[in-house]
């Protein structure tokens, strides 16, 4: 039975032994739920692994594609970049469509408190810099990785005039890593389970009823970006059908970042999809890292979405110049979510200052947003790491269009 068992494991794809880890997970929670505790053990074990792999994987990947960029070699990063930015501010403006057009009303109760907010936006681009010159050591030990991307671009740039055994054994280091990693993956399934148990045993879910409609503009939100704006913004630079990259990138990396809920975490798996994709080494190795930390469209919703709810609690009217601020505002925050501890949820007292809303009720906000953290930093984290990879490819796409190439399909 066993020896079956590791056949069927070897011969099956990793999407559908996630999706059989989903199923049984939800049947443990519901049949068998005292056995949470052990079986969520499986789910910690799995994170634990990425995040301590990944910050050092990211380090040499990065590191080695740099230094053995050659003069005249082509990387899309400048694009991939510009789609960035473009998904982001794309994603904040649905977001306060879909506020005003269906407005949540948010019924405080007695909710968690939380501290270290920053007040001015000066204070997230400051917490972003002291991020950038972190000590290296100190990078990879806490998973800086602005942090770690600065160090390895410095040290990538500096080993470009070292020997070519050097280089090599820079690009040696990194492959080995890639590896490690790759055996990691193949353990997602068991990972997931743990996870899903753990989740949907926990209770935590009840918790969620009075928050219904606000949690469905959310989603609502992110589902509309990652189905119809994320795709429009593809097609613009493929030139053809985008649901095959789209629904490629939602299966094979959104599933696991919905469950890890970390960005970094979920680096290595985005990593694996693009090479898995054949995209440029040189330019994904570079460009998911660095998205994981400034590309962020569902950071981007939730800052908006719950300013306005706080609004709209309040009786505050949001004209048109408002709204057009908010969305920038909220583009922007997201960019530096990363470099402030609680990410996008901590940013929203700054939104709200738009509306001279109170601190104590910005702060209640926050509250509510870690009471639905659930399903909003798994849902926002999926959209996030997804995309990373997805406008990476659509990138790179683009350029070989440009270029004459045949483009790989998917």
């Amino acid at each position: 039975m066993l020896k079956a068992l590791l056949d069927w494991f070897t011969r099956t794809s990793l999407v559908l032994q996630i999706i059989v880890a989903l199923i049984l997970g939800g049947l443990v929670a519901w049949l068998w739920p005292s056995a949470a505790p052990s079986v969520s053990l499986l789910g910690t074990l799995f994170i634990s692994a990425l995040k301590a792999v990944a910050p050092i994987l990211v380090f040499l990947l990065v590191m080695a594609a740099i230094s053995g960029h050659r003069p005249g070699q082509e990387t899309q990063i400048k694009p991939v970049l510009t789609l960035y930015l473009i998904g982001t501010l794309a994603a904040a403006c649905v977001a306060v469509a879909a506020s005003t057009l269906f407005p949540s009303v948010i019924h405080f109760r007695e909710v968690p408190q939380v501290q270290g907010v920053p007040s001015e936006i000066s204070q997230v681009l400051i917490s972003v810099l002291k991020s950038a010159f972190d000590n290296p050591v100190n990078a990879l030990l806490n998973a800086n990785y602005i942090g770690i991307l600065v160090w390895a671009i410095a040290l990538g740039i500096a080993l470009r005039h070292a020997s070519p055994s050097t280089r090599t054994m820079v690009d040696d280091f990194g492959q080995a890593i890639t590896v490690v990693i790759q055996s990691v993956i193949r353990l997602a399934p068991l990972g997931i389970f743990g996870l899903v148990v753990s989740t949907f045993s926990s209770g935590g879910l009840e918790a969620l009823k009075d928050y219904a409609h606000l949690l469905i503009v959310l989603v609502g939100c992110m589902v509309l970006v990652a189905l119809v704006v994320n795709p429009v913004i593809v097609w613009t630079q493929t030139r053809r059908n985008p649901y095959p990259l789209v629904l490629t990138c939602l299966r094979e990396s959104a599933v696991t970042a919905f469950f890890t809920r970390s960005s970094g975490a979920n680096i290595p798996v985005n990593l694996a999809l693009a090479k898995k994709l054949k995209l440029d080494e040189h330019t994904y190795s570079i460009s998911i890292p660095l998205g994981a930390t400034i590309n962020m469209a569902g950071a981007a919703i939730t800052i908006s979405v719950l300013t306005l709810a706080a609004a709209h609690t309040l009786h505050i009217s949001v004209d048109i110049p408002t709204a057009i601020l908010l969305c920038v505002v909220s583009a922007v925050c997201a960019c530096g979510a990363s470099g402030v501890p609680g990410g996008s949820l901590l940013l929203i007292p700054l939104a709200c200052s738009l509306f001279n809303i109170p601190n104590d009720v910005a702060m209640y906000v926050v509250g509510v947003g870690y009471v639905i953290g659930v399903v909003q930093d798994s849902t926002e984290t999926a959209l996030n790491s997804s995309t990373d990879v997805l406008f990476t490819a659509a990138a790179c796409r683009a350029a070989e269009r440009k270029a004459g190439l045949e483009v790989a399909r998917i």
